[in-house]
């Protein structure tokens, strides 16, 4: 809540601040992806980079509304920086959604409107949104309204038939004029009929020119691109064609370290932080700690560890991590993630051995 003793000026000042840093951050982020970004899912990507962006799964308006507000919206408070996704297509709803989630303190509300999900387009929202810009933009200016943070939007380029070069820039000015400043766009077109929403994140090509035409067409505007980038190499270019930011689905889910230990790095270092990469052993044994303590919440440690298939990837004996892990996961014992790790050590060790 709002400090009555902080002046309006001194208000300001903090959500310009907050805005920014958040801004900062959104140089890469981890995309919101249904029943997978979980709040344990965003803790372990959180002990690998300090620096990214991470977001929440889509909740609807009306679940937080109306729903078990804890269970949909609590986080941990090591997760920040953390945006909230929100879906839905009714202003007023929305709004209360927004209101609602403001004592939880995200550090930015996001409305989905890309989600080519069949569930989604039952509710009249995600990506069938880009067919009407203009109530977008009522319900971002009812969300803008009851925010402490910044609103932001994630879209397509387009959906069935629309053409993206007309739809596209269409859909940012109805938004910017509502006081939206930062959009993701998934460089896909959505097709809302006859494509699963798996093929819809990879059948229909991918045109990352337009989005960069949209930068140079709405300079004044935070513009981020999602779809399609599997690498960390891919995303430094990106950045350095000019885009503000850039977002990473399946990658940073399927190859947390590859894609996340060296994230840090792309983000300027001028207030001297430490940015030196973990070693995966050394985020495994930190990940032990938040394990234990939610197995002695009465958690299971798969809730957790499921996230943790693809911390080694490509490394000695990751095959051995990742059995173990989907094996023993139900049975809630430490000792069975510790063999898991301690399989990998093996693997590290014989590798370094054989190159003696």
């Amino acid at each position: 809540m709002a400090d009555p003793q902080i002046s309006q000026a001194e208000a300001g000042a903090q959500a310009a601040s907050q805005i920014a840093a958040t801004r900062h951050a959104a140089r890469l982020s981890v995309a919101p992806m249904m029943d997978w970004t979980d709040r344990n899912c965003r803790l372990f990507h959180r002990e690998i980079s300090r620096q990214t962006l991470l977001y929440t799964e889509m909740v609807t308006a009306p679940a937080v509304i109306n729903g078990k507000r804890e269970m949909l919206l609590d986080y941990h408070e090591a997760e920040h920086p953390v945006a909230l996704q929100l879906g839905g297509s009714d202003p007023k709803e929305l709004s209360q959604a927004v209101r609602i989630a403001g004592d939880w303190g995200y550090d930015e509300i996001n409305l989905n409107c890309g989600c080519p999900s069949d569930r989604v387009q039952s509710g009249a929202f995600g990506a069938v949104l880009m067919k009407t810009p203009e109530l977008v933009a009522d319900c971002v200016a009812e969300m803008i309204a009851q925010a402490r943070v910044e609103v932001t939007v994630k879209c397509r380029i387009g959906v069935d038939e629309q053409e993206p070069q007309e739809v596209l820039p269409r859909f940012l000015e109805a938004v910017r004029a509502a006081g939206v400043s930062r959009v993701t766009i998934h460089a896909r077109k959505a097709w809302l009929q006859g494509l699963s929403p798996r093929d819809n994140r990879e059948i229909p090509p991918l045109d990352y020119d337009l989005v960069h035409q949209m930068k140079r067409e709405f300079p004044d505007m935070h513009l981020s691109l999602n779809g399609g980038v599997g690498t960390l190499e891919q995303a430094k270019a990106l950045l350095e064609q000019g885009l503000d930011g850039v977002m990473i689905g399946r990658a940073a889910y399927h190859e947390p370290y590859n894609i996340l230990g060296a994230a840090d790095a792309l983000y300027p270092q001028a207030d001297g932080g430490d940015f030196t990469p973990r070693d995966p052993f050394e985020i495994a044994e930190v990940m032990r700690g938040h394990i234990a303590d939610h197995l002695a919440r009465g958690g299971k440690m798969h809730h957790f560890t499921r996230h943790m298939l693809g911390l080694f990837h490509g490394r000695p004996n990751a095959r051995q991590w990742k059995r173990v892990l989907s094996e023993r996961a139900s049975s809630g014992e430490l000792a069975d993630y510790d063999a898991a790790l301690e399989a990998v050590r093996a693997g590290k060790l014989a590798a370094e051995a054989a190159e003696a």
